[in-house]
């Protein structure tokens, strides 16, 4: 059996590293992280140029119509640059959504915007700290109105619409939102990776429209959480990749007592460390890459195991990197930090790593009793 992507899916890999290696260097992710603007605007047009937002949109509701290994090998991309753009808020939660829970008129109305980047979405699911929690639900609908605030909305301080998480008649259910709306009010929140900006969402009888789906909400959120915790895995690979590569090259390039840093045995082992953390968590998000396109039974296992797998992995890469650089892996102007930010903030994004392995653990249990 063959895990391998397929010689297209490569080149578009390829393609994609080509890209983003030109136009998204650290300088330009600099630009966003210091505060000179809230995402990458012009990078964005690029990509949604490229068509990538398309990339896992049926050709029938105005996408590229390939599938979710394309997508997948996207995102390594985009993880390997740390691309400041909101393509995990529009793309993978967003898009996502829409497609699991919109009535077909819906998917039809909005899936070809999403495709062209008429506009971005968000997912607006979290009421306090932590991980979802259905029964710390707050946001209700009465009468096509929503009420209720929303925090750690990933980009939604700039987001154009909310998918947002309410409930109605004490039923939970999945909503459009307009957040231009006088109704809406927003404010930016302080997070490690600005780059990935964090925002609460507070609702006042603002105009909210029903995803006509039939599928249950809080099943719907599982699912897509799932969907993209597979994704954000492909993203966390790409940020490993950079990670070892750096403390490669700089440790290839010092020396000390005459010899290579990377020569001595402390280094090699860290690398060694990073390689094979890194190795695991491509072999579990392949595993779940799989599961996600063929829509397999074992997305939920796969899904979690891929995510606590990829944030283990990121973390120790991006910290290891530090170490290799010495007392200048610390400083500002070395670029260690930037994929130890991005670390942390994609190991919080769908909650954090106690809430996926528990999940892990739960599905492990219940695969076993199957």
């Amino acid at each position: 059996m063959n895990f391998d992507f397929s010689e297209d899916q490569k080149f578009i890999q390829e393609q994609a590293r080509n890209f983003l290696s030109a136009e998204c260097t650290t300088a330009r992710v600099r630009k966003t992280l210091e505060g000179e603007q809230d995402y990458d605007q012009a990078l964005w047009a690029q990509i949604v140029e490229l068509g990538w937002p398309a990339t896992a949109i049926s050709e029938d509701q105005g996408g590229l119509g390939l599938g979710y290994l394309e997508l997948c090998v996207i995102a390594e991309e985009m993880g390997r640059a740390l691309a400041p753009v909101p393509f995990i808020a529009s793309v993978y939660l967003a898009t996502e959504a829409i497609k699991l829970a919109a009535g077909k008129a819906q998917q039809d109305a909005w899936l070809p915007q999403l495709a062209v980047g008429e506009w971005i979405g968000c997912l607006a699911s979290v009421e306090q700290a932590g991980a979802f929690n259905p029964e710390a639900l707050k946001c209700s609908v009465t009468d096509g109105k929503l009420t209720g605030t929303k925090t750690a909305v990933l980009h939604g301080a700039i987001a154009d619409k909310a998918i947002v998480v309410a409930t109605e008649g004490g039923k939970p259910g999945l909503y459009l939102v307009e957040l231009s709306q006088a109704a809406v009010s927003r404010k930016a929140l302080k997070c490690l990776d600005p780059t990935q900006p964090l925002a609460e969402l507070v609702f006042d009888q603002a105009d909210a429209e029903k995803l006509a789906g039939d599928i249950d909400a809080i099943a719907a959120i599982s699912k897509i959480y799932d969907r993209a915790a597979v994704l954000l895995s492909f993203e966390q690979i790409g940020g490993c990749d950079a990670a070892l590569n750096m403390a490669k090259e700089y440790t290839s390039a010092r020396y000390a007592f005459g010899r290579q840093v990377a020569s001595f045995q402390a280094i090699k082992h860290k690398l060694a460390d990073m390689f094979v953390a890194k190795e695991l968590a491509r072999s579990n998000a392949y595993y779940g890459a799989w599961a996600l396109s063929v829509n397999a039974d074992e997305l939920p296992l796969s899904a979690a195991t891929a995510r606590v797998s990829a944030i283990d992995a990121y973390y120790q890469c991006s910290k290891e990197n530090i170490q290799a650089h010495g007392g200048m892996g610390f400083t500002w102007e070395f670029d260690c930090h930037l994929y130890y930010r991005r670390a942390q903030a994609l190991s919080l994004t769908l909650g954090g790593s106690p809430y996926w392995k528990e999940l892990l653990v739960e599905r492990l249990l219940n695969a076993n009793a199957a």
